[in-house]
This record gives structure tokens, C-alpha cells and sequence, in this order.
């Protein structure tokens, strides 16, 4: 199957393309996309790994969904585009940046510029329907990025996997621990952030890990 993906993950995915439920997974979005309202946009849903090269992958951000409403969802989890007001959990992503690095809090949620740095912002379920959050999940695409997670986690050494809650932890139960640094700590959002993402430093000790590795920092 011709999947239209950045060339380094064709490769590396190339045969999780060919396995029976990803083709079936691929009939049910294109059906959904010509009868539904979907988000992203098709062209974005491989927008992660079209940033982001399998080889360049410095960080991995654990996300669930896609966002559900008008002109939010990019392809990168927490991220929005330019124009749009940046989600609560985003908020405190920012703020956490700035109390970790005294970094000022951008106006803009456009994640990208992480995903250039090597930052794979990956949400476990691509798409979904409009103002139906969870729409999309069960359907083959949890399967998919589990072998993503586990194709980094395999052929690449000394990467940071940040896991935010409880459904990210559960996601990178199988991260190899030996070959890369896990930070995990509950979720950003409003309703948790504050039981301990606030103070978890994640963002500096990742760049710590990746020096002490001979790696460039993140530019959070």
C-alpha cells in the first residue's frame, strides 16, 4: 500500500502497511473523511512523522486524540495552528517551560518548531470526527503507533519519552528503560496539572540527557 508518509518512516513502517488491519484502517478513514467532518486535515495526518524523520527523533510526546473542534488539529499532539487560541493543557506545558527555563510563553501553539528540533509529537489515535472525541479510537490506530513507539524504542538508543498521565504511561509500558530516558508524570491538563506536572522538570532534564549523550539541547 502506498502510503504517503516521510521516506525514512515508509521504510521503516513499510511492512505494518501491508498487515490486514491497516487496511482496513486506511477503508474506514478514507470512508469517513468523504462523509464526515475529520480533523486533521487529510494532508496532516501523518504530520508528525512528515517533521519529524525517523532518524532525527530526538523526543517523543505521548498525546491521545487529535483535537475535535474547527481549525484546531495539526497532526502533532498539543499543538494547534497559528491563528488558534492555545488549549488549557498547552498553558501549562508553557508554564511549566518557564518556570523550568525562564523562557518566555510564546503567543502561538504551533508546535512545529519542536518537531524540527526531533521532538516526535505523537498522538495514539490520528484522526477523528468533529466534536466527537474517542470517534477514531479502537479502530487500527492504536496498534499502529504502538509499533511506532516500539520501532523507536528498538533501533534508536538514548532517546527521552515523555509520558504525561496515566494513558501515556500505559501507551510506553514496553519503552526499553535500558536504552532511554522515560519521564513520566500526570497529565498537563487543567484537572491534573497540578498533582504534579507543575515542578517535573521534564523539559530540562531532557535536554541534560540529550547533552550528556553528545546530542544538541531542545529549544523549548
Amino acid at each position: 500500500m502506498n502510503v504517503k508518509i516521510e521516506e525514512s518512516w515508509k521504510n521503516i513502517l513499510k511492512d505494518e502497511f501491508e498487515k490486514p488491519y491497516f487496511k482496513l484502517l486506511t477503508q474506514f478513514i478514507r470512508k469517513e473523511y468523504s462523509s464526515q467532518q475529520i480533523y486533521p486535515p487529510a494532508k496532516l495526518i501523518f504530520n508528525a512523522f512528515d517533521q519529524c524523520p525517523f532518524d532525527q527523533v530526538k523526543a517523543v510526546i505521548i498525546g491521545q486524540d487529535p483535537y475535535h473542534n474547527p481549525g484546531q488539529a495539526n497532526g502533532l499532539c498539543f499543538s494547534v495552528n497559528d491563528d488558534v487560541r492555545v488549549p488549557p493543557s498547552l498553558i501549562n506545558i508553557y508554564k511549566e517551560i518557564k518556570d523550568d527555563l525562564d523562557k518566555n510563553i510564546p503567543e502561538s501553539g504551533n508546535l512545529e518548531r519542536w518537531s524540527k528540533q526531533g521532538v516526535l509529537l505523537l498522538n495514539a489515535t490520528l484522526t477523528v470526527r468533529a466534536h466527537q472525541a474517542g470517534s477514531h479510537q479502537g479502530k487500527g490506530w492504536e496498534q499502529f503507533t504502538d509499533t511506532v513507539i516500539d520501532k523507536l524504542s528498538n533501533k534508536r538508543e538514548n532517546l527521552v519519552f515523555i509520558l504525561w498521565g496515566s494513558f501515556a504511561q500505559r501507551k510506553g509500558e514496553n519503552i526499553d528503560a535500558n536504552r532511554h530516558l522515560i519521564l513520566k508524570s500526570p497529565h498537563p491538563s487543567p484537572l491534573s496539572a497540578h498533582r504534579g506536572f507543575f515542578g517535573n522538570q521534564h523539559f530540562s532534564r531532557s535536554n541534560d540527557y540529550l547533552i550528556r549523550h553528545g546530542r544538541e539541547p531542545i529549544d523549548w
